[in-house]
């Protein structure tokens, strides 16, 4: 573990700040029950996990459990690893910053979790794909995951016979539609420059592997071969929407797109609660992107949004895995879908929001692709790239920094993939 966390240290140092820090639960204080403490990112979820503490501690005699759901938690789990104060559980998204945390031994082996076995495969899937090499083991429940295409006006498209477009040609031939009846087909906020990373991502699984960012990792391509297409088609979008896409945010997007100012709104499900609370009747429907020509290659995409890990340093596994039973209870996890219009990881009979009524085919079948940033190291800032991409609409110019970006911000874990690579070859 300690050299794993001279990985952490170096990667995140220069996010941390003084004054983050939160002292972890100890053993007093709660007549001698099992101290465990949960620290996740979700701080929009803060109310629920409040509620879903407080059930606990009211049913379990044994163990007290404590919630933190602060503004900062990446930062302070990034702090309290350095300082070895680690809490016994985390609650995270499924990304890079996971992938680190696989990689520097800091999470436990939580295969002998018998949940493990109602999670759905994809998000399963999902979850191995992040780590930096393979490694033996399962080190994250999925929880949760959001999903990101295109929400839609419901009543103007019923309004006008549109139907959902299941190809890149369909999609543009609609978009050309809309436009002839005096719409909008698209609006963007791209002031935000993450915002930026939405159709991106929607698209790219379509267009791109699914593990392109290992594959250059390993040297068998370059993002100027995988990324081409996206980045052309990106540029066609625009063409689509507000003549200066760059002048609105997040907020002005979904304030236009409830007032139905455009059609379509190309973004993830995370956006509905924000547009309902400028217009609660609206009726929002959502499709995946339709990247390519062929309908049967369309992927929705999807990635954990919330996972649970258990701290390598957790001294009490097994009460560890009895928050973890309770949070995985199906009331539970319905109670997180009503709060936070999420996709449940674990498989049964739940009810989603309305709104994901158009990606159910996908869900129920779990055809879902991750998205392409949970790859992305934070510092090569992605977003803003793509922003000034965008901006520029030079193919060539982007996909080349792009290329050289990665190089200069993955050199660690591009060492350690080639070593990984290097070590199976000569065992064989």
């Amino acid at each position: 573990m300690r050299k794993g966390k001279k990985v952490i240290s170096a990667a995140l140092a220069g996010c941390l700040t003084a004054g983050m820090f939160l002292s972890g639960c100890g053993d007093g204080g709660n007549d001698g029950k099992t101290e465990i403490e949960i620290l996740q990112y979700k701080p929009e979820a803060a109310k629920y996990f409040d509620s879903v503490e407080e059930e606990f501690n009211k049913t379990h005699d044994d163990i007290h459990l404590t919630i933190d759901s602060p503004n900062d938690a990446s930062t302070i789990m990034r702090t309290r690893f350095i300082r070895e104060d680690y809490p016994d559980i985390i609650g995270i998204g499924g990304d890079i910053n996971y992938s680190y945390y696989v990689d520097a031994g800091i999470l436990a082996d939580i295969s002998d979790f018998e949940g493990i076995a109602d999670v759905k495969q994809a998000y399963l899937d999902i979850g191995e794909a992040l780590k930096i090499v393979p490694t033996d083991g399962t080190y994250i429940l999925p929880y949760v995951a959001n999903a990101a295409g295109v929400l839609y006006n419901k009543n103007i498209f019923e309004e006008h016979g549109w139907e959902i477009p299941t190809t890149w040609e369909e999609l543009i031939a609609l978009c050309d539609d809309i436009e002839a009846a005096g719409l909008q087909p698209f609006y963007f906020g791209f002031k935000d420059t993450w915002t930026c990373l939405a159709p991106w991502n929607s698209m790219a699984v379509d267009l791109a592997p699914a593990d392109v960012c290992k594959q250059v990792n390993r040297g068998e391509t370059t993002f100027s071969e995988e990324y081409g297409e996206v980045s052309e088609k990106y540029l066609e979008l625009l063409e689509y929407g507000p003549e200066d896409p760059f002048a609105y945010n997040y907020n002005d997007a979904c304030t236009a797109f409830a007032r139905g100012e455009s059609a379509m709104y190309p973004i993830g499900s995370y956006a509905v609660p924000q547009i309902l609370s400028v217009n609660p009747d609206m009726n929002i429907d959502s499709f995946v992107m339709p990247a390519n020509s062929d309908a049967s290659k369309n992927t929705l995409n999807s990635g954990i949004d919330l996972g649970f890990a258990v701290t390598a340093d957790c001294k009490n596994k097994e009460a560890a895995y009895e928050v973890l039973e309770f949070l995985y209870e199906d009331e539970n996890i319905q109670k997180y879908i009503d709060d936070q219009n999420a996709i449940p990881c674990k498989e049964g009979d739940f009810d989603l929001a309305p709104m994901l009524d158009g990606m159910q085919e996908f869900i129920q079948s779990g055809n879902m692709t991750d998205y392409q940033d949970h790859y992305y190291p934070s510092e090569m800032a992605v977003d803003a790239q793509i922003q000034t991409f965008l901006i520029n609409q030079d193919v060539d110019a982007f996909l080349k920094k792009f290329d050289k970006d990665w190089q200069r911000y993955n050199r660690d874990t591009i060492r350690k993939v080639q070593e990984y690579e290097e070590e199976q070859g000569n065992a064989e």
